[in-house]
């Protein structure tokens, strides 16, 4: 079974607790509290666990989502998509190999949120001529 981590904000704490209780085995990186929070503390945190981890995902939660993950696509190794709604979550994974959801608790509410991680986790990678554009971006 592949590695799930995930992480916050204070702002997206609520949803990645409502996304925890739902998936198993699922790391969770923090916060540990709704306690305000950098968000850039988190992204790296978990972009460094996924880029460490082959083939392992993560997914990021704060207000808009934008800015997890303007964080976690500056890290080596990560290709975030920032999705509100499921649609986006399976392009992101079908033809750019994202291995990072990020997520705006502030956006979306628990169901939709659910429904994309799912969504988003159990979609593969096309390749083909999607292969050829995702080596670019490194």
């Amino acid at each position: 079974m592949k590695k799930i981590f995930i992480a916050s904000d204070h702002a997206g704490y609520n949803l990645k607790n409502s996304v925890i209780s739902k998936l198993k085995k699922i790391i969770d990186l923090g916060p540990k509290s709704s306690d305000s929070v950098d968000y850039p503390d988190f992204a790296k945190k978990l972009s460094k666990k996924v880029a460490a981890n082959k083939g392992s995902f993560g997914i990021l939660i704060c207000g808009t989502g934008v800015g997890m993950s303007m964080v976690a696509n500056k890290q080596r190794g990560i290709r975030a998509v920032l999705a509100h709604n499921e649609y986006v979550g399976v392009m992101g994974r079908k033809h750019n190999d994202a291995n990072v959801l990020c997520m705006g608790a502030r956006v979306i509410g628990p169901s939709l949120g659910l429904e994309i991680v799912k969504w988003f986790l159990s979609t593969e990678f096309e390749g083909g001529r999607h292969e050829r554009r995702v080596e670019m971006f490194e």
